[in-house]
């Protein structure tokens, strides 16, 4: 019998009404939203009504998909989903924490709400951009970003596709390298350069919350981004270096597989993820939720 992996998304694909339909249906997401708006005011009507430029802003976006992706986790297993692994993507990781028992439910949130404030200040502090490149290998990708001296190989996403961070001017630069080399960069929305140098303050900032915070084992294994294994004894430091190292998600997703998942569920708003593993392993069932018909959808299908 194979196992199954829950994938928490990570910032990008947030949109204006995500959560609402599970907030709904289910009294097990609408408790995580309650209890977001009870740490911070207004977190529900964001992600239920905040315009697309509101919901871009780092320190809005971050809280808001934590809800989500963490309601979409307690909806299922409400339902009787039950999942033998976690791992989420850059901010994912939190929600995929706090679902692994790591962080409670309030701390996981105050945590991410401060993890958000810190990354957006490191943004100002330190201007940055990102970039997907495409049609090039990571070793491609790797010898390009050591022309320059302020861009980095940050998220490795699936075989032929590696998204780099770095100072803006030098990133336009690099952009133009690759087409060059007859690869592709796609310059992504984001506030900054993050998983690089760039967020070395923010990891600082984190480092002195989380003396604040006492974190548990996790009642499953949850896969770090940092190093693509499972989370052990040092948390607090795969945490801090987590914003500001490259997301190893390929390397996370193939270990799950070894590891004996067959089944990915992607819980969050949107379907990044999915696409992700579709891209990556060969042979696995991927599922989705992130409202009402989807949620249907997937129980729906692991019953059949």
């Amino acid at each position: 019998m194979g196992k199954t992996a829950f994938l928490f998304s990570g910032q990008g694909s947030q949109y204006s009404g995500m959560g609402k339909a599970l907030y709904e249906i289910s009294p097990a997401a609408r408790q995580v939203f309650d209890t977001a708006d009870s740490i911070r005011p207004g977190t529900r009507e964001q992600c239920f009504a905040g315009s697309a430029e509101e919901l871009s802003i780092t320190k809005n976006t971050q809280p808001c998909l934590y809800c989500v992706d963490l309601a979409a986790a307690r909806a299922l297993e409400e339902k009787g989903v039950t999942a033998q692994f976690a791992a989420g993507f850059s901010l994912g990781e939190v929600a995929a924490l706090t679902f692994g028992g790591v962080f409670s439910q309030e701390e996981g949130f105050s945590f991410v709400c401060k993890r958000a404030q810190a990354m957006e200040a490191a943004a100002g502090e330190n201007p940055g951009a990102m970039a997907a490149v495409l049609k090039l290998s990571n070793e491609e990708v790797e010898a390009l970003c050591r022309e320059f001296s302020q861009v980095w190989p940050v998220n490795y996403n699936c075989p032929g596709q590696l998204v780099v961070a770095g100072e803006k001017e030098e990133l336009s630069r690099f952009c133009a390298r690759v087409s060059e080399v007859g690869g592709r960069a796609v310059p992504l929305a984001v506030s900054g350069a993050f998983h690089s140098p760039f967020m070395e303050s923010a990891a600082k900032t984190l480092e002195e919350e989380l003396k604040k915070l006492s974190l548990h084992a996790p009642r499953l294994p949850v896969y770090a981004n940092f190093t693509g294994k499972p989370y052990g004894e040092e948390a607090e430091k795969l945490l801090c270096a987590q914003v500001k190292s490259p997301v190893r998600w390929q390397e996370t997703l193939e270990a799950l597989k070894a590891q004996g998942a067959d089944t990915f569920i992607e819980c969050g708003p949107g379907k990044t993820l999915s696409g992700l593993v579709k891209k990556t392993l060969k042979d696995v069932t991927i599922l989705r939720v992130e409202d009402e018909e989807t949620l249907k959808a997937t129980v729906a299908a692991l019953k059949g």
